[in-house]
């Protein structure tokens, strides 16, 4: 990870591409540029500010950013303002006036979360119901693997008393009855999915504008869309034809659309057109651990209400699915990322993969296990042997620590959830991210996450798995390229390298923990060309 460059020197096309085309001619100091600069070479002054390579997020969602952008904002704080069941109500009424009656008559709100709710549960049918009657509710867990329908979307849903569990998934029920209470988990938010309105494309692409903007404003040059459908990736394709993608954007097919994948003739791992690739496929293999989906190789330290004592979460797909998914990755040379937030999930993977590798050979692969929040010590040894890589959510420590060690998964558990410096005793390249909008993609919070693991309440949690600035630092950059196969072109600065670049007001190398978490961003530059600041 380089420190901070006091000079680089940038080359642009003749005629720039929307995207620009800036490479890094030479990185040193001012006099290793005295026989590069030429009458038309414009010096930047950083004026001690540092500049890193654009920070990578190994795994998030922009299409589901781009639209909880003109969703009603359901978070608690620091990220929205609902501490109760009361503010919820009040949220989303506020966001029908300024919407004026919602989108299409729906009332969607995103981001509750029952474990900072002051009445420390889920919201039911009978809370929306009292918001609204006459019109759909529908709101999801800050998560993204549960939501909650108000009756009128019940109905609207087709879900009933006599709707069986879908595989994977779980419409939760009154207590002592088949009645739906709202909830619904996992895969049975396909219900959902399949009757809730969407934004016209046009205002899909705005939204999407808006999104990068904040990507930019944190430093961000290279995202990803981590469970993309085909929607998401028509509005992508839009946006890139009115050049309206300004940052690299990797698009990872959901595994309910693989087949179709398979059939048709798009590609799958190459370069980006005009910012946009599909660069492999996601498999979801579990559920959430702060909504308590999450599979599990051991009970949960305290289930869920009306779950028996020995409850230890669920798969969202049998073994032989996910295998045959990796099989069809590997068969095609597509990079496979797997959601596996429980142990036993992980377990999955690891068995899928090892079948597949059996099955056609070692190679340069790179199949991500993404969030990885309970991966154990010996599971971490095969994902090594496997030539896996894994991506850690190390955000969770802060935003549902004090969840995960009272509630979730009990002191020890929860003091080894993402697992970095397990991994880098192995010498096991790992990344981060931020699962946006699960959390904000904010690069300072991370950093800040990996480096203190401080929860909400300020406690410290692992201590023995805090990583230095630089580890942290090279997991958002030179690991997210390697993630990315672009290792060759990214996470650098070095000749040669594009001109991806994020200038930070401060040192993180020497900031304190505070300025480390706040961390402002003046410029960011894709392809040597200012997305956010001014040069």
């Amino acid at each position: 990870m380089d420190r901070c460059i006091p000079w680089c020197l940038v080359r642009h096309r003749h005629k720039p591409s929307p995207l620009g085309g800036g490479r890094i001619l030479a990185v040193g100091t001012s006099e290793a540029f005295s026989g590069l600069r030429g009458p038309r070479t414009r010096v930047v002054d950083l004026q001690g500010r540092s500049a890193v390579p654009g920070f990578i997020d190994a795994h998030a969602h922009i299409s589901q950013l781009a639209l909880t952008l003109a969703l009603a904002n359901l978070q608690p704080p620091p990220a929205g303002g609902v501490s109760n069941i009361a503010d919820l109500g009040r949220a989303l009424l506020a966001w029908r006036d300024r919407t004026g009656g919602g989108l299409q008559g729906w009332l969607i709100g995103t981001g509750y979360d029952e474990s900072l709710l002051a009445e420390q549960r889920a919201p039911t049918r009978d809370d929306l119901d009292a918001v609204a009657r006459d019109q759909p509710i529908a709101i999801t867990h800050v998560s993204g693997h549960v939501a909650v329908l108000n009756s009128k979307a019940l109905e609207v849903c087709g879900i009933t008393a006599e709707t069986p569990d879908p595989q994977g998934g779980v419409i939760v029920r009154r207590p002592g009855s088949r009645e739906p209470n709202g909830v619904i988990e996992e895969t049975a938010m396909m219900f959902l999915l399949k009757a809730m309105p969407s934004a016209p494309q046009n205002q899909r692409i705005a939204q999407l504008e808006e999104a990068q903007r904040r990507y930019a404003a944190w430093g961000f040059t290279s995202l990803q869309d981590g469970a993309a459908g085909p929607s998401d990736w028509a509005n992508l394709s839009a946006a890139a034809a009115q050049d309206k993608v300004f940052l690299d954007v990797s698009a990872y097919a959901l595994y309910v659309h693989a087949d179709a994948l398979a059939a048709s003739q798009l590609p799958v791992g190459g370069a980006y057109d005009r910012g946009i690739r599909i660069g492999g496929l996601k498999l979801v293999l579990d559920g959430s651990p702060q909504a308590m989906t999450a599979w599990l190789s051991e009970p949960y330290f305290k289930p869920p209400v009306g779950q028996r004592p020995d409850f230890a979460g669920f798969p969202a797909m049998p073994d032989a699915e996910a295998e045959r998914l990796v099989d069809l990755a590997f068969s095609k040379g597509w990079q496979v990322l797997a959601h596996c937030n429980g142990d036993a999930a992980s377990d999955q993977m690891i068995r899928a993969v090892a079948k597949a590798v059996a099955k056609h050979g070692p190679g340069d692969r790179r199949p991500v296990m993404i969030h990885a929040q309970t991966a154990r010590e010996d599971q971490l040894d095969a994902i090594q042997r496997l030539g896996m890589m894994v991506s850690f959510f190390v955000s969770h420590v802060f935003y549902w620590g004090d969840w995960h060690r009272d509630i979730v998964l009990g002191p020890a558990r929860a003091a080894r959830i993402s697992p970095t410096v397990s991994a880098l005793r192995r010498g096991l390249p790992f990344t981060l991210h931020s699962d946006c909008p699960v959390t904000p993609g904010d690069a300072g919070m991370m950093l800040w996450s990996a480096t203190e693991r401080k929860t909400r309440s300020g406690q410290v949690l692992g201590a023995d798995q805090r990583i230095t600035v630089l580890d942290a630092l090279t997991a958002l950059t030179r690991n997210g390229a390697l993630q990315n196969r672009e290792e060759n072109v990214k996470g650098r600065l070095a000749p040669g390298m594009i001109a991806d670049i994020a200038v930070l007001e401060d040192d993180p190398l020497r900031a304190s923990a505070e300025q480390l978490r706040a961390l402002p961003v003046s410029i960011t530059l894709k392809a040597g060309r200012a997305v956010h600041g001014q040069i």
